[in-house]
């Protein structure tokens, strides 16, 4: 059962509302051959055109606050949606400067990324962000350290837990870990050419998804847990997908004893009140594996 003294204030379990906000330079690093193809572009600028607005409205229904990870490039390009994000108190998260795989960046290439994203977020809100989610790929060995030293001091892109840790090389950075069924792209995302996913075997059942979501989110509630939920404006923002979002919220919201916070807030509680991981933790595996086998 639940432990009554991890989360503050008594409460049971904490939400993370997390948004990635790419526009089009997901796809565009998912699948480089759409650039100038303005109709499969269109699928992705949705988010830009009506996602945006379309969850922010109901984020400001539902009186809840959330994280967005956006791009320094996206930022640049659509600061009128930035600044009512920061208007509505949302957070606003890194996610590098251009969306890049970073699989195919060194640690160098993908630190000076890092630096960048931060430096334009900052240049246009005035604030440097704390928070970062990898927008593809795999952060290289000292890769923590990097966001360490950018002022980052928590992330979401590891998996392999579902409360948060401290990175055992860096504690200064909390790990909040997401899980696919906790995504709204593996049920929605969808392109017919360039077929995305390749296999065309989505779009999932919009009731079917809604009750994966809430029987996760009993769950996470039972055991007292850190439930990230992971959307896209593009996605989950239609006008029939909201409706998904907008039940599984207003449930979620009727239980007094949810901690709806940002990540900042489940980070900085995390650090304050948290243990080093241990040593058979997958974080601690991990490092030891590089540790041990790097050359």
């Amino acid at each position: 059962m639940a432990d009554s003294h991890v989360w503050p204030h008594g409460k049971r379990c904490a939400v993370v509302l997390t948004v990635d906000y790419n526009d089009i330079h997901g796809i565009l690093t998912q699948a480089p051959e759409v650039a100038g193809r303005d109709k499969t572009l269109s699928v992705w600028r949705y988010g830009t055109q009506r996602g945006v607005e379309r969850l922010l409205g109901l984020f400001r229904e539902l009186g809840v606050r959330s994280s967005w990870f956006v791009p320094g490039i996206v930022a640049e390009e659509n600061p009128q949606h930035l600044a009512a994000i920061l208007a509505d108190g949302h957070e606003i998260a890194s996610a590098g400067y251009r969306h890049q795989d970073y699989d195919t960046l060194d640690l160098t290439a993908q630190s000076a990324d890092v630096a960048k994203g931060c430096t334009a977020l900052h240049a246009l809100t005035g604030v440097r962000p704390t928070g970062f989610r990898l927008p593809a790929g795999n952060g290289a060995p000292g890769f923590i350290h990097a966001l360490k030293d950018h002022g980052i001091r928590w992330s979401s892109s590891w998996r392999g837990d579902d409360l948060p840790f401290l990175h055992p090389t860096a504690p200064e950075v909390v790990e909040l870990p997401l899980h696919y069924e906790l995504e709204d792209e593996p049920y929605f995302a969808f392109n017919l050419s360039p077929a995305v996913p390749p296999a065309q075997s989505r779009i999932a059942s919009y009731s079917h998804t809604l009750g994966n979501l809430q029987m996760d989110f009993a769950g996470f509630h039972r055991f007292g847990l850190c439930y990230v939920l992971r959307l896209h404006p593009e996605i989950i923002a239609t006008p029939g997908r909201i409706g998904v979002l907008r039940e599984l919220l207003q449930g979620i919201v009727q239980h007094d004893d949810v901690w709806i916070a940002t990540g900042a807030e489940v980070a900085q509680w995390w650090t304050q009140t948290a243990a080093p991981v241990a040593q058979d933790h997958p974080a601690s595996v991990y490092e030891r594996h590089y540790r041990d086998n790097l050359v």
